[in-house]
């Protein structure tokens, strides 16, 4: 290869490689929510937000402007700042001239915290409306700045009144005062800039953290709910141990005696506090990093109140084409029962919620699948009184108490591949479960504690049960299912699935943004997630795409996990960023085909090691301008570069 040649390639890289190190990323938004019919103002701190321009939320009903871009201080910026904080000191300790200095010195903590964060050192501030009649729950939210879009974040669409935290009073002025039912949002800050600058010194990662501490008054009789969302914000912190915000919760009397604390809920790591207040008066709910940490991006929303809260559900799912009566377990609840109609659904997971008057309660996951259905019946939990199912099945069950165990028998027929599979964990339910595979006599054949299922993006403890087995000979098979801690209850609920194999498969297409200039390309990655010892090839293909787009590589080979592909935009694309679908074709057994759809995610890391694929709404592309390469370059000769098989070569 000639020198020239060598360096037109390198020059066309330039755009691709800036496109991939320059990916705007947005870290947090400030408050992650919003009320009903309010207009109010949220920051987005993140890095390469250049040219931010607008903000994309996914569903309806909230809309946003952009304000202002700020970037870190730099030396006339900062002196600037410190001669007008000499000016007002000069003019004395009025209100006004001490509310000044305090917001100057605030941004230079945050100036100097931010230090240690690059990934948080910019910030965007949007005016956000939310349509009165806007659905509550969850949307996405992405900016769009010069580079292109950024990754989704959470916000979130509520009912109640929203209290924000004075992040800048006094340590004297003492708890926050709000009126019940609320919404508090709020951060867990760092410290001072001199806490800062000593803690650098000594080579300590996180700063001092604060405590927020609101004060509000309570009726005796009331069952209040406090229910944490900060880990749900903000799923995983890459530079972070654990890898997010773990917040904790302390209730207190007026006299500051603790009555109640709480650091998660059975396995989330957001906790949900419920107390019934005792007699009259003024209460203190206060929350804090459990680890004692502080960073811009802990984020944290708090719906505090006598709330509908959701604890449990049973059965945890049915079968589609029908309705299922579903038994609730919670506080403040109005019903214990509500019919979840499954017809025209696919198979999938499903939200479901209460509602009190016009609250809308925590949502819980549904399950709907398309096997037979049938409900675990008591006693069973010994060999010669386990319960006979017809396979295939789908067992809705409980372990009801402290080593329980449910045992279920089938005839099989040697040589028959039998898979068993839990749903639990995924569901909600706090079951940590065993499955364990034998004859009618008691003889082990398999056993599985934990299998990890990567669609799960937000699970860092596996704890549902799958085991495949061959039937060695004729006769009657036991599968026993129990719980690993040895705990049970109403909430420990699950669904055992008990057949033979079905082959199948999930996919994953990350990254959920894709940025690219008009005519050109990007890369993505889609990941196969397989099912049941599917080991096919699958091929891939936009559908319903606009003219000009095209999908070129793969398909994924048969017992690949995943594989690159190119995305090329139309040479004159549509306004405004585009969602795609892509989707996924194979051939189970070698007779049916099946098509599933490649979910968007967002490949995340925890902790500095483990990788997750969190399920982002949409697909996005958005057309970008294309970089002025700020390098230059300049033919050396005509000579010949040799390049070594797999090496390197250095250009004098």
């Amino acid at each position: 290869m000639r020198t020239l040649q060598l360096l037109a390639i390198l020059l066309m890289m330039v755009p691709s490689a800036w496109a991939q190190t320059r990916a705007p990323h947005i870290g947090y938004v400030y408050p992650a929510g919003g009320r009903q019919g309010d207009t109010f103002q949220i920051e987005l701190g993140g890095q390469y937000l250049d040219g931010a321009a607008s903000m994309h939320a996914s569903g309806s009903g909230v809309r946003a402007t952009v304000i202002e871009h700020t970037k870190p201080l730099v030396g006339q910026q900062s002196t600037e700042l410190q001669l007008r904080i000499r000016e007002l000191q000069r003019k004395g300790k009025d209100a006004a001239s001490l509310k000044e200095i305090a917001e100057i010195r605030a941004r230079f903590d945050t100036n100097s915290n931010r230090d240690a964060y690059p990934v948080l050192s910019e910030t965007v501030t949007c005016q956000m409306t939310v349509a009165p009649d806007a659905e509550p729950g969850e949307r996405e939210l992405r900016l769009s700045v010069a580079a292109g879009l950024s990754n989704p974040l959470v916000f979130c669409v509520g009912q109640l009144p929203e209290f924000r935290e004075k992040e800048w009073r006094s340590a004297t002025d003492g708890p926050m005062s709000i009126t019940l039912p609320a919404t508090i949002n709020g951060r867990i800050v760092p410290g001072s800039t001199d806490q800062y600058r000593s803690l650098v010194r000594r080579s300590q990662r996180y700063l001092p953290a604060d405590v927020d501490r609101y004060r509000f008054a309570a009726r005796k009789g009331q069952h209040l709910v406090f229910a944490v969302r900060a880990r749900e914000l903000a799923p995983y912190l890459a530079d972070a141990v654990p890898g997010w915000f773990q917040a904790a919760v302390t209730l207190y009397d007026a006299k500051g005696t603790e009555l109640a604390y709480d650091d998660d809920y059975r396995f989330h790591p957001d906790p949900v506090l419920h107390y019934e207040v005792p007699e009259d008066g003024d209460y203190v709910i206060g929350i804090q990093d459990a680890l004692h940490r502080g960073r811009e991006d802990f984020v944290y929303r708090i719906t505090a109140g006598e709330q509908p809260f959701v604890t449990s559900i049973f059965p945890l799912g049915g079968r589609a084409g029908g309705q299922v009566i579903v038994e609730l377990k919670g506080w403040n609840l109005p019903t214990d029962k509500l019919t979840m109609d499954t017809k025209g659904k696919r198979p999938g997971v499903y939200p479901v919620s209460a509602r009190a008057d016009k609250l809308v309660s925590n949502r819980v996951p549904f399950a709907v699948d398309t096997l037979p259905e049938g409900l675990e019946k008591e006693p069973n939990n010994e060999l010669g009184k386990a319960q006979a199912v017809t396979l295939p099945i789908i067992v809705n069950g409980r372990i009801d108490g402290s080593g329980d165990w449910d045992i279920f028998s089938f005839a099989a027929h040697a040589g028959d591949s039998i898979v068993a599979e839990v749903y639990a964990r995924r569901l909600d339910s706090p079951l940590d479960s065993v499955l364990k595979l034998t004859d009618a006599q008691g003889r082990q054949l398999a056993l599985n504690d934990d299998h990890e299922d990567k669609g799960s993006g937000l699970d860092t403890h596996y704890a549902d049960s799958l085991l495949t087995a061959t039937v060695p000979a004729d006769g009657t098979c036991c599968l026993h299912l129990g719980d690993a801690q040895h705990q049970g209850g109403v909430e420990y609920g699950y669904r055992l699935r008990i057949g033979a194999p079905r082959p199948d498969f999930d996919l994953r297409i990350a990254p959920s943004a894709i940025n690219a200039t008009a005519g050109g390309t990007a890369r993505i990655t889609v990941y196969a997630l397989r099912k049941d010892g599917f080991s096919g090839d699958i091929t891939l293909a936009l559908k319903d795409a606009p003219k000009g787009y095209t999908l070129t590589g793969g398909p994924i080979s048969a017992r690949q996990d995943k594989v690159d592909v190119t995305l090329t935009v139309a040479p004159t694309p549509v306004a405004g960023p585009l969602s795609l679908n892509v989707e996924g074709r194979a051939a189970v057994q070698g007779q049916q085909q099946i098509v599933r759809p490649a979910v968007p995610a967002e490949d995340m890391m925890q902790a500095f090691a483990y990788r997750h694929l969190v399920a982002a709404k949409d697909l996005k592309v958005a057309v970008v301008k294309r970089p002025v390469a700020k390098t230059s370059a300049k033919a050396l000769g005509e000579q010949p570069v040799k390049m070594p098989a797999g090496g390197v070569q250095s250009l004098q």
